[in-house]
């Protein structure tokens, strides 16, 4: 498994001898482009290197303890020495066969949030904008943006559905396991005998789409403005700056009016669009060929309930890898790093599983 891993650190050293050239520092793309390359490739040789020093202790300690001269002072350090070198080994192994399972090519691309209100009425619509602000200050921790593509408020301060976009570099990596049914317990401040009700909320979470990924033909495209509607003014009444588009292929339609220019408005609705159609397709492949790829399994399927909110109890349940913390309101308040964290260890060992099993 490890024996590219020496071509993999030369690469790493030309790329680092290349970085010092001036003449290469004054070309920003080709600079730009390096730099991603030398800080992806760090943590891998970085761990080779260990791994290689964890062999040479290795092989230095049982050399020693093949000595029948050394004394039992030596013999005892000797023989602590290749138990640790070891443990090195056997833990390294582990982090260079995660390190190099296939990365996700969308892992660093921005993404886009689909939250909508599910099964509970204006109930369900207020957890969403409970669920659009944990995001938006996860995102800030993360000193990412979040900017609002479309919305639609309830008069209590929910939302039907909101979408957003956020920008930051390794969103989606970190986000990706947010699609699902979350649900949540509480009692509504609306309910006179204290029960508990149940709500859910959908969300969607979609890489955005690069131009050269999706060629959507513009004679597919139905494009129509309107008036926004909502809070605004003056200026509401006034111009017809939302957007509709809609593509007639498939019959998805997307909307944008936050922005009170039409072309920003266009903008915004056609990245959208592109990255539900880049999804949709993504899902038609990978269901295509889901009974061939043990990798998949678990992936987080959005008609599946992924995590419970329990306000009476405090605490938040990821039902895919069994875990409960009692620190709802930190969590709703953007702590996601624990739970993303352990997601993210769970699919990457699931994958490893996959790939040692495969012929």
């Amino acid at each position: 498994m490890f024996e590219n891993l020496a071509a993999v650190e030369n690469r790493y050293e030309q790329i680092g001898m290349e970085l010092t050239r001036p003449e290469v520092v004054a070309q920003t793309d080709r600079f730009r482009k390096l730099m991603k390359e030398h800080s992806d490739l760090t943590p891998l040789v970085e761990a080779y290197r260990a791994f290689r020093q964890a062999e040479a202790d290795e092989q230095e300690a049982k050399a020693l303890l093949a000595d029948s001269a050394l004394d039992r002072d030596f013999c005892e350090l000797a023989e602590e020495e290749y138990k640790d070198a070891q443990a090195r080994i056997a833990r390294l192994t582990e982090e260079l066969k995660v390190l190099l399972l296939p990365k996700d090519p969308n892992d660093e691309k921005n993404v886009i949030v689909e939250i909508r209100g599910g099964a509970g009425g204006e109930e369900a619509a207020l957890f969403a904008a409970s669920l659009f602000r944990m995001y938006s200050m996860y995102a800030e921790s993360k000193r990412w943006t979040v900017d609002i593509s479309s919305e639609n408020a309830t008069e209590l301060g929910g939302y039907k559905e909101v979408v957003f976009m956020v920008e930051g570099n390794g969103a989606y990596s970190r986000l990706k396991y947010e699609s699902g049914v979350h649900r949540v317990q509480r009692v509504p401040d609306t309910e006179t005998q204290g029960r508990i009700h149940t709500s859910t909320v959908t969300v969607a979470v979609l890489p955005e789409a690069d131009d050269v990924q999706l060629e959507i033909n513009p004679a597919d495209l139905k494009i129509d403005t309107f008036r926004s509607s909502g809070a605004g003014g003056q200026h509401i009444n006034k111009t017809s700056s939302a957007i509709r588009i809609t593509h007639l292929p498939t019959g998805t339609v997307v909307e944008c009016q936050d922005e009170r220019s039409q072309y920003k408005n266009k903008d915004k609705a056609m990245r959208v669009l592109r990255a539900r159609l880049l999804d949709a397709a993504q899902q038609e492949h990978d269901a295509a060929i889901a009974s061939d790829r043990r990798s998949q399994v678990g992936t987080g399927d959005r008609s599946e309930r992924i995590r419970t909110y329990n306000f009476p109890q405090g605490r938040v349940t990821d039902h895919r890898i069994g875990l409960t913390l009692y620190k709802l309101e930190q969590t709703l308040n953007g702590d996601l790093d624990e739970i993303i964290n352990a997601l993210t260890t769970h699919y990457r060992t699931e994958a490893l599983k996959a790939q040692e099993q495969e012929p």
